[in-house]
């Protein structure tokens, strides 16, 4: 299997390359690079105050795939913390969307009355890396529901900017969930994310 913070950066060119040339296929599950043999994958793990636990499977997004190369071997910084933001949209991901058209495109939740409390988007405090995959399960990001009636949440994105309805910075993963969450008023989310990379 491979880790995230040696083979990725051993192969970071081998996967740029992959990436400039369309050597990829975008499955269900992630992005596979055949002539690597790996495959790039996320997972996002919900619940409601903490009952009802879902697992949703990722779209790595070729803007996402794009930073983590460029900031493994190239001359992009890192940014120092990475954010989790909602979105209400009936939206289908697509490898193309960045975060300049996601809020617009999936109909980002922004608002503080209708939406959840925090004035930006949720911290993702990841763990150390193990096992090729890299996640905040230990401490998931909780958004406080504010509303009059309910609030739907239908999917959710890792983004580099904690700015609400920004479109800035880079998009590094999105999810339409299976299933719509019906949430209320002082309802917590809690929200994980957990990303591999692993041979095929």
């Amino acid at each position: 299997m491979l880790t995230i913070d040696k083979d990725l950066t051993k192969h970071a060119r081998e996967f740029q390359g992959y990436l400039d040339k369309g050597d990829y296929e975008v499955s269900a599950t992630g992005i596979v690079f055949p002539k690597a043999s790996a495959m790039a994958s996320g997972v996002y793990i919900h619940d409601v105050n903490g009952l009802d636990e879902r697992e949703d499977p990722n779209l790595l997004p070729t803007e996402g795939l794009n930073h983590i190369l460029e900031v493994a071997l190239s001359a992009t910084a890192k940014a120092n913390t990475f954010y989790l933001a909602l979105f209400s949209g009936a939206y289908t991901p697509a490898s193309t969307v960045t975060a300049a058209t996601f809020t617009a495109a999936a109909t980002e939740i922004t608002s503080n009355t209708e939406g959840y409390s925090d004035t930006t988007r949720r911290t993702w405090t990841p763990s150390a890396a193990a096992a090729g995959a890299i996640d905040n399960t230990a401490s998931k990001a909780a958004f406080t529901i504010v509303t009059a009636t309910s609030v739907t949440i239908r999917g959710a994105a890792m983004l580099s900017s904690n700015v609400k309805g920004g479109t800035a910075g880079a998009l590094i993963s999105i999810s339409r969930f299976a299933a719509d969450r019906v949430q209320y008023n002082t309802d917590v989310f809690n929200l994980g994310y957990r990303v591999r990379l692993q041979s095929t």
